[in-house]
């Protein structure tokens, strides 16, 4: 499948000149432009190239660790099933988290993961470490 580098471009250069980056925090599940990647890496979908992805931790108002979600039914021990998300069966991509910028939190945040989910997800985080 061809990747649409260019189009992503134009996408990412609007996201870097935005003035505001919202308001986050740790267990909330946000709509984030994840954009075109290289390779492997978990891409974006749709014209906004977005994906929901879970904050794991902030490190300041303008950076965050996320661990980007999939509803791909894939088996693997990198990939636990977390909850509902948005009517649909979601799974941690463990294997593609990373720090990002708060502006490309987009859209809308989604709601927010059960405590005790959140604690197996940072274990399971810390634990690939």
């Amino acid at each position: 499948m061809e990747k649409m580098f260019y189009d992503w471009n134009a996408k990412k250069k609007e996201i870097h000149l935005r003035a505001d980056a919202p308001f986050y925090g740790a267990r909330e599940l946000w709509w984030c432009s994840l954009g075109v990647n290289v390779g492997f890496e978990q891409d974006g979908s749709g014209k906004k190239y977005d994906r929901p992805v879970l904050i794991l931790r902030g490190f300041s108002k303008e950076t965050c660790l996320v661990i980007p979600l999939t509803t791909s039914v894939q088996q693997h021990p990198l990939r636990p099933s977390i909850e509902i998300v948005e009517g649909k069966d979601a799974h941690a991509l463990l294997s593609q988290m990373r720090i990002i910028d708060t502006k490309r939190l987009i859209r809308k945040k989604i709601g927010f993961l059960d405590k005790g989910m959140f604690e197996t997800m940072r274990k399971a985080a810390k634990d690939l470490l």
